[in-house]
């Protein structure tokens, strides 16, 4: 219980400290781009608060991989962009309440969550135990996961990269299966840390990957995404024949 008090805190003081950039930048978004590191340094937390073991070393190593790969990515990507429309769009909202709401709803609301959807990594890290075949599976959905996530992502990099395709929809590639490869990839994943916890003998923790699969889906993901690209030319064609989520072919 120590440890998790440990972890709660210094989360959370990482937050208010993110927040306090905030405002000095104007920018609530660069919450974003602590998304993935936040996990890393709760995970690397946690290898120092306990006693370090095979798993622990493996979780921690793949949530480091998952994790830096996503903040760069998200910062490569948003280099120069400004403050995200989604929170542009809060701010305005707000007026001059924002600074202070941004607090709660945006840096707490994201820390908290942070901490509870790791706890199937937290669990791993403290489990003493051996390493058994569902671990390896555990491994093989995690790399499998961030591959796939990689993969969307580079591919949309390169798309959009071409300037040919200014106001076009990507359709080729994992984008040809799923409208949200890089979604579907996080959410594979967080089930294969969940499968970390369950090996520790934590199967609670398994809420943790069906809450992030849950606001990919339906809360933060797909559906704030889709909304803003619902009145491009050819998207909804694109909706039309392509899974939402799941890879699967295309109709017709």
């Amino acid at each position: 219980m120590i440890a998790l008090a440990v972890t709660f805190a210094v989360t959370l003081a990482i937050m208010v400290g993110l927040w306090l950039l905030s405002l000095r930048l104007k920018d609530s978004s660069i919450v974003d781009l602590f998304w993935g590191l936040g996990f890393v340094v709760i995970a690397w937390l946690s290898m120092w608060l306990h006693a370090q073991s095979p798993r622990g070393w493996l979780v921690a190593g793949l949530v480091t991989l998952w994790g830096v790969r996503l903040s760069v990515y998200l910062t490569w990507r948003n280099h120069g962009r400004g403050e995200d429309p989604r929170y542009a769009a809060m701010r305005a909202k707000a007026g001059p309440a924002w600074p202070l709401r941004s607090l709660f709803v945006v840096f707490g609301f994201q820390g908290l969550l942070m901490w509870l959807i790791s706890m199937p990594v937290q669990f791993a890290i403290r489990s003493l135990g051996e390493l058994s075949w569902l671990d390896a599976v555990a491994t093989v959905l995690v790399l499998v996961g961030v591959t796939f996530e990689t993969v969307g992502d580079l591919q949309l990099a390169r798309f959009k990269a071409n300037p040919a395709n200014k106001g076009q929809i990507i359709t080729t590639g994992l984008w040809r299966y799923t409208r949200h490869p890089n979604y579907f990839g996080d959410a594979v994943t967080w089930w294969g840390l969940a499968c970390f916890g369950i090996a520790a003998g934590a199967w609670p923790t398994v809420l943790s990957a069906g809450v992030m699969t849950f606001l990919l889906m339906r809360v933060s993901g797909v559906p704030m995404l889709e909304s803003a690209m619902k009145h491009r030319p050819g998207y909804a064609e694109y909706i039309a024949r392509t899974s939402p989520f799941f890879p699967w072919p295309p109709k017709g």
